[in-house]
C-alpha cells in the first residue's frame, strides 16, 4: 500500500495530494537547496581559497603569455636568417656564372690570337706568291681570319660587359651580406637579452605561484592551468541564476547549490572552469526546478501526459461501471 501511495503520489497526484507534495518538496529545498542561514557553518572552500585562486590565475596567464614570447622570439629573425641565407646563395651563383663567363673569356682571347696570327701570317705570304690560285687561296685565308677575328671580338664583348655586370653585382651582394650579418648580430644580442629577462620574469612568477598554491590541492591546481590555457586565460567564473558565465550555459539547480555550499571546487560540466557562486542581477539564490532547462522538465511533462491518460482510463472504466449497474 506504501509502495502504491509513493507512486500515485510521485506519479499520478490528486489535487488533495498537492499539500504533500509541498511538504516533500520543502524538505528536498531544506537538504539539496539549502537556503543562506543554513550554510555558512559547513562552507569549506573560503574566499580566500577564491581570491588566490584569482591571483594565480592572473599570474598563470601572464606566466603562459611570457612562455609563448619566449617561444616566438627566436622566429622574429627567421624572415631576416633567410634572406641573408638567400643572398649568400646569390652571391654563390654571382661567383660561380663569373667563374665561367672568365674562362669563356680566357679561351675567346686565345682563338682571337690564333685568328690575328693565321691572317698576319698569310698576308706576309701575299708577297711570295707567283700563280692567279695562290693569290686566291692566301685571300680566301685572309678573309677567313678576319671574319673569325670580327666574331671573337664581338663575343669577347659581350663577355666583358657581362663580367662587368657581375663584378658589380657581385659587390653589391657581398656590402648587403656584410650588413645584414651585422644587423643579424645585433639584434640576435637584444634578442638573447629580452629571451634572458623574461625567463627571469617567469621564475619570479613561479615563485609567486608557489607561495598561492602552498594550501590549495596539487590536482586542482594542474587541472586549473590546463584550463587557463585552453580557455584563453580565464579558469575561474561566477555562476549567476544557475548559469555558468564562462560558457553561458544553464546548470541544475542542484549543481549550483554545491557551488554555493563551497564543500569543495566545482568545475563546470561544460567548459570546465571552476565555478563560485554570485548573486544574481535580480537579487534572485536559485531559479525553480520549471526553469533551470534540467532533465526535470521532461520529466514533468511526461508525469503531465500520463496524469491525462491515466484521468482518460479513469472515465471510461467510470462509464463501464455505471452501465454495468444499470444493468
Amino acid at each position: 500500500m506504501l509502495t502504491r501511495f509513493l507512486f500515485d503520489l510521485t506519479v499520478r497526484p490528486k489535487p488533495h495530494d498537492i499539500g504533500v507534495i509541498r511538504k516533500l518538496r520543502f524538505l528536498f529545498d531544506l537538504t539539496v537547496r539549502p537556503k543562506p542561514h543554513d550554510i555558512g557553518v559547513i562552507k569549506m572552500v573560503t574566499e580566500n581559497a577564491l581570491d588566490a585562486l584569482r591571483a594565480l590565475q592572473d599570474i598563470i596567464s601572464e606566466k603562459i603569455s611570457l612562455e609563448s614570447k619566449v617561444q616566438e622570439i627566436p622566429k622574429l629573425l627567421g624572415t631576416q636568417e633567410e634572406l641573408l641565407n638567400r643572398l649568400k646563395k646569390t652571391f654563390i651563383e654571382k661567383n660561380q656564372e663569373f667563374e665561367k663567363i672568365k674562362a669563356e673569356e680566357t679561351e675567346l682571347k686565345r682563338l682571337l690570337m690564333e685568328a690575328e696570327s693565321m691572317r698576319e701570317k698569310s698576308e706576309k705570304n701575299m708577297d711570295n706568291i707567283s700563280t692567279q690560285r695562290e693569290y686566291e687561296a692566301l685571300d680566301k685565308e685572309i678573309k677567313d681570319a678576319s671574319d673569325k677575328e670580327q666574331q671573337y671580338r664581338k663575343v669577347l664583348a659581350q663577355k666583358e660587359r657581362q663580367l662587368n655586370e657581375l663584378e658589380e653585382q657581385i659587390k653589391q651582394n657581398t656590402q648587403l651580406i656584410e650588413s645584414q650579418e651585422k644587423e643579424l648580430g645585433q639584434r640576435r644580442l637584444g634578442i638573447e637579452a629580452d629571451i634572458s629577462e623574461k625567463r627571469k620574469h617567469i621564475e619570479e612568477l613561479l615563485k609567486e605561484e608557489g607561495k598561492l598554491t602552498e594550501n590549495l590541492d596539487s590536482e586542482v591546481v594542474f587541472k586549473f592551468e590546463r584550463i587557463i590555457r585552453n580557455k584563453m586565460g580565464v579558469g575561474i567564473v561566477a555562476i549567476k541564476g544557475n548559469v555558468c558565465m564562462g560558457c553561458h550555459m544553464i546548470l541544475p539547480t542542484q549543481f549550483a547549490n554545491m557551488v554555493r555550499l563551497g564543500q569543495e571546487f566545482v568545475f563546470c560540466p561544460y567548459c570546465s572552469r571552476i565555478l563560485f557562486y554570485e548573486e544574481s542581477a535580480a537579487g534572485e539564490d536559485f531559479f525553480d526546478v520549471e526553469q533551470t532547462g534540467s532533465l526535470s522538465d521532461f520529466d514533468d511533462i511526461d508525469d503531465g501526459e500520463e496524469e491525462e491518460e491515466d484521468e482518460e482510463e479513469d472515465e471510461e472504466e467510470d462509464d463501464k461501471i455505471h452501465i454495468d449497474y444499470e444493468d
